[in-house]
């Protein structure tokens, strides 16, 4: 039997003792237009890092920016994270029949992702194909961390807010018992207790801390039991506070600290 993929999640937190996820969000024009000095780049920051990271974010658009061969990059980088170490593509695929299933596919079965973003708003159907992987996760945009997320997530609908009904989505796929486990993505920047409390209670990814200047305290007085994961891409990758494992150890100490105020 898979190993669902929130214990896959916990039992890595639970080994390393961080909640840190680290965007592999590589920009080659630092590395002089260079893939293979973008590869010797990444893997390095995934040596640093290892010890304080449960899981990594590769965010797939700076890889396709580099053509064909940064994608081969990509799937090469992956595949050097070590077992047990969760993947999260970063992909926010959205489609419908089809296109969406070759999407699953190319996530899952070629790049072998243990969990991809998608985005849900073209309704539950398209989040179909990607539900049937045992052992994977998808993680639903519900409250982005952009400023505009309230255009769209945080209206009303017939009473309820949008991302609401987004959760339901994860609701309704745990009830169907689909292979794949449904989490959501809720940006620090945009998220507080009011947010949470309309979300039920399963894995989270949060972005938005470092450079998008998310606020921690949203995580205090929380109260969920489904491993969550606090996303820092560039902060890590590029810190001006020194090397990514000085960086990714001191985020993961504040973020440590802000979800033991939350128990």
């Amino acid at each position: 039997m898979e190993v669902r993929y929130s214990h896959q999640l916990a039992a890595r937190i639970e080994a390393t003792g961080s909640n840190l996820c680290v965007g592999l969000d590589p920009r080659i024009e630092r590395h002089g237009n260079e893939i293979e000095e973008v590869e010797r780049f990444l893997d390095g920051v995934v040596e640093e890092t290892l010890a304080q990271t449960a899981c990594y974010k590769p965010n797939i658009a700076y890889f396709e920016a580099m053509g064909p061969e940064g994608l081969a990059m990509l799937k090469r980088v992956m595949g050097r994270i070590p077992e047990g170490v969760p993947v999260i593509l970063d992909a926010k695929r959205s489609d419908i029949g089809e296109t969406q299933r070759r999407y699953a596919q190319a996530c899952f079965e070629g790049f072998e992702a243990h969990a991809v973003t998608v985005n849900p708003f073209m309704g539950y159907d398209s989040l179909e194909p990607f539900l049937d992987y045992p052992g994977k996760g998808i993680y639903l945009l519900a409250v982005t961390s952009n400023p505009g997320s309230d255009d769209l997530q945080r209206r009303e609908s017939g009473g309820r807010r949008i991302f609401e009904l987004v959760g339901e989505f994860a609701e309704r796929a745990a009830g169907e018992k689909r292979g794949t486990e449904v989490g959501l993505v809720v940006g620090l920047t945009n998220a507080g207790e009011e947010v949470l409390a309309g979300l039920p209670d399963v894995p989270l990814l949060i972005p938005g801390l470092g450079a998008q200047g998310g606020d921690l305290s949203m995580l205090t007085g929380a109260e969920r039991q489904a491993p969550n994961v606090v996303n820092v891409s560039r902060g890590v990758l590029y810190g001006e506070a020194g090397s990514p494992r000085e960086c990714a150890t001191r985020y993961a100490e504040e973020i440590a600290g802000a979800l033991q105020q939350g128990e």
